[in-house]
C-alpha cells in the first residue's frame, strides 16, 4: 500500500529561466494541477499525495517560461472529480483548456457539460502505476459519444502496449492523442520495436503525439546536453509528422524518477525544433488548430 501521509514534492519551486524565447501564443499542451487539497480533495484511490501545485503556481511558471496558452490534463490524483481543472480553466479566461478523466459509462450530458466549460478531450490511462479504468475496447466504444460532444481521446500507455493498443485505437471515431511519445525507452534508440511501432502508427492521420516527457523516456538529468536521447526521438517525430505533434512540460511532474527543471525543458525545444518555423508550428499553430483556443 502506498504511504499517503508523506507529501511528495514533484516540481522545482525555483526553476531556471529559459534562454530560448518562445513565439507569441506558445502552448504548453500537457500539465496538471494539484489542489489545494483543502479546496479540491485528493482522490482516496490515489497512489501518492503530492505537495499542492495549484493554478496560481502554474500561471506564475508560465509567465516565467513565456507560455501564453495551456492544456491542463486531469490527474489521477484527483480521479474523476474534474473540478480542479474546471476551476483553472475558468481562471485562465480562454487561454487554458482541459482534458478530463471520466468513466466509460459517463453520461452524455456530462460530456456535453465538460465540453461547454472548456474541456477538449478525455484521457484514459493504461499504465502499471495507475489502475486502468477500462479496457481499450470499452474506450473505443465510447468514442462515438465523444464525437457527438466535440471531444477527442487522449491515451497514456506503457510503451510495450503500443503493439496491441494501436490497431484497436485506430478504430476510434475521434482523433487520438498519444501521451509522452508512447513512454518508449529513448536509450534503446529509434530502431527499437516499441518506437518503430509508435512511428508507424502515427502514419495514420487519426493519431497525434505529445513531444512531452523527454525527461521521462530519457531520465538522465545530469547528462550534457540534457536528455539527449529523448530529444533525438522527439526531433524525429516532429520531422516525420510536423502537423500532428504537440508539446508540453508535464508540470508538476508526478510519478517521476527525478524533479526536472522546467526552464531546461523549454530550452530543449531549441534542439527538438531548431528552426523558428518548426517551433511556430509545434507550439502555436498545431495546438491552436487542434484545441481551438478562444484567446
Amino acid at each position: 500500500m502506498p504511504n499517503l501521509q508523506t507529501l511528495v514534492q514533484t516540481y522545482q519551486t525555483q526553476p531556471s529561466r529559459p534562454t530560448l524565447q518562445l513565439p507569441p501564443g506558445a502552448c504548453d499542451a500537457h500539465v496538471h494541477v494539484f489542489g489545494p487539497a483543502s479546496r479540491f480533495p485528493y482522490a482516496p484511490g490515489r497512489n501518492f499525495t503530492p505537495v499542492d501545485a495549484p493554478k496560481e503556481t502554474l500561471f506564475a511558471l508560465h509567465e516565467q517560461l513565456g507560455v501564453s496558452r495551456c492544456v491542463i490534463v486531469q490527474s489521477a490524483v484527483h480521479g474523476f472529480d474534474n473540478r480542479v481543472v474546471e476551476d483553472a480553466i475558468q481562471a485562465g479566461q480562454g487561454r487554458y483548456l482541459g482534458v478530463a478523466l471520466v468513466p466509460v459509462n459517463v453520461a452524455d450530458s456530462e460530456l456535453q457539460r465538460l465540453a461547454g466549460v472548456g474541456f477538449r478531450g478525455v484521457r484514459f490511462n493504461f499504465m502499471k502505476h495507475l489502475s486502468a479504468a477500462a479496457s481499450v475496447d470499452e474506450v473505443v466504444a465510447l468514442t462515438p459519444r465523444l464525437k457527438a460532444a466535440g471531444l477527442h481521446l487522449q491515451v497514456h500507455f506503457e510503451s510495450s502496449l503500443v503493439h496491441g493498443l494501436g490497431p484497436v485505437l485506430a478504430r476510434s471515431a475521434v482523433p487520438v492523442v498519444i501521451d509522452h511519445m508512447g513512454r518508449v525507452d529513448a536509450t534503446l534508440g529509434a530502431g527499437h520495436a516499441d518506437f518503430a511501432a509508435l512511428h508507424a502508427l502515427l502514419a495514420n492521420p487519426l493519431f497525434h503525439v505529445k513531444l512531452s516527457g523527454i525527461d521521462r523516456i530519457d531520465s538522465k538529468p545530469t547528462a550534457a546536453p540534457a536528455y539527449e536521447q529523448g530529444v533525438a526521438l522527439a526531433r524525429l517525430l516532429l520531422e516525420s509528422y510536423p502537423d500532428r505533434c504537440l508539446w508540453g512540460t508535464d508540470w508538476p511532474h508526478p510519478n517521476h524518477t527525478h524533479v526536472p527543471d522546467d526552464g531546461a525543458l523549454v530550452d530543449a525545444l531549441a534542439r527538438i525544433a531548431p528552426e523558428a518555423a518548426q517551433r511556430e508550428l509545434l507550439l502555436v499553430r498545431n495546438p491552436q488548430a487542434f484545441y481551438r483556443f478562444e484567446h
